[in-house]
């Protein structure tokens, strides 16, 4: 019997009815009419790479991405609470456009190496990590072998890439730029079992017509 690598599609949810504003886990805000095209399109190329399991978050924009998916698919989106956008407190409704502020002294603090900080009541990076890195292993430990589909957040994403790929590390935040809606990061695991790391074979890749659309984080 040929085993076969585990494999995982990871993508940022389609574009929300308001892109100009940030939106964390206080915000089930849902796709606007750009991300339902997104959305159809996205359902389109995954049924080209036939993956055998789909997972999103709990929220809104991430379900109605994965809603065409299954669709396009023939799978049942299975849900993973812990993959939710990061909780901004303050910061959520704030201007996405203003890098300046709380949010860059944040990111700031975080490359620097102090990874606990936090402003305005939101989640640290270190909070962050601890819960979608422990739903990341549940997911991919119990369905090894297989090609995962997973439609996560922007910031879940990039704390996520820079806690399980073995060169990258917080310091590499503003080096990884922005995590676009419906691009693709692919990752296989780096060893035998997913605890080696993870390597990442293609990063922010636009992979359908309008994939480059507000960025996030």
């Amino acid at each position: 019997m040929v085993e076969h690598r585990t494999r995982v599609l990871l993508f940022r949810h389609a574009e929300t009815s308001d892109p100009t504003v940030f939106h964390g886990a206080e915000s089930d805000i849902g796709l606007g009419l750009r991300g339902e095209r997104q959305a159809e399109r996205l359902a389109a190329y995954l049924a080209t790479r036939k993956p055998d399991v789909l997972v999103c978050s709990a929220m809104r924009r991430a379900r109605d991405t994965a809603a065409p998916v299954a669709v396009a698919c023939g799978l049942t989106p299975e849900i993973e609470p812990e993959l939710h956008e990061r909780q901004l407190g303050g910061l959520s409704g704030l201007p996405s456009g203003d890098r300046s502020g709380p949010w860059m002294q944040t990111v700031q603090r975080w490359m620097q190496g102090d990874t606990a900080f936090s402003l305005l009541g939101a989640e640290s990076f270190d909070e962050v990590r601890e819960r979608v890195v422990g739903a990341w292993n549940r997911v991919t430990q119990r369905h090894a072998g297989k090609t995962i589909a997973i439609i996560a957040h922007g910031a879940v994403i990039k704390v996520l890439l820079l806690s399980i790929v073995p060169t990258h590390s917080p310091a590499d935040w503003m080096r990884l730029g922005a995590i676009h809606n419906v691009t693709l990061h692919e990752l296989v695991p780096a060893g035998e079992l997913p605890e080696g790391g993870w390597i990442l074979e293609r990063f922010n890749e636009r992979v359908i017509a309008e994939g480059q659309s507000s960025p996030d984080f």
